[in-house]
């Protein structure tokens, strides 16, 4: 069964929360050393037990269309009225970047494609915006996703150690930007 990737109008799926939740036996450890300058390393390790992340666990579940981006725009897979995939973009005008806000594949269409087929949306999008990068956040405990973005040509472009909670480093759950930039001159 081909799946066929279609606008999301924000009229129709604002605030559509994305059940986004994963498993992980793994993460990346990242430490910070504080000498003359700074040593941040991230060594991947295991877990002494798989960890996983429901989107119940969060006080706020990401949704579509956030009042909080501005100017983004959404693509997706609907089959009988219901989202399998999608993925939703933000303009970052003052930085010429494109920001991936959002990244979903059911877990039944996954290893399918969809993700690079979605991912291919963004990176057509900042080709015909001319901007100068595409970036996106995930967790360091997000081994998958991790691996899935380097795959698809993404580099580590920073990190935030205090996003989530004041513990992310303890709880092996920090913010990690990834990023492709382009030579647009």
């Amino acid at each position: 069964m081909e799946h066929k990737i279609i606008p999301l109008p924000r009229d129709k799926w604002k605030d559509y929360p994305l059940p986004i939740g994963y498993t992980t036996e793994e993460y990346y450890d990242v430490s910070i050393e504080h000498t003359d300058g700074f040593t941040v390393r991230f060594s991947k390790k295991r877990f002494d037990t798989p960890v996983t992340h429901t989107p119940d666990e969060y006080d706020f579940p990401d949704r579509l269309y956030e009042d909080h981006w501005e100017g983004v725009s959404a693509w997706g897979i609907v089959s009988n009225g219901e989202l399998l995939a999608a993925i939703e973009t933000c303009p970052e005008e003052w930085s010429n970047r494109l920001r991936v806000t959002e990244l979903w594949v059911h877990g039944s269409l996954r290893h399918q494609g969809i993700g690079r087929a979605l991912m291919n949306i963004a990176k057509e999008q900042a080709e015909r915006e001319h901007r100068r990068a595409i970036i996106l956040e995930t967790q360091s405990c997000n081994v998958n996703a991790i691996g899935f973005y380097l795959h698809e040509g993404f580099t580590l472009v920073g990190f935030d150690a205090c996003c989530y909670a004041n513990n992310d480093l303890e709880r092996k759950e920090v913010r990690v930007e990834l990023g492709i930039m382009y030579d647009r001159t």
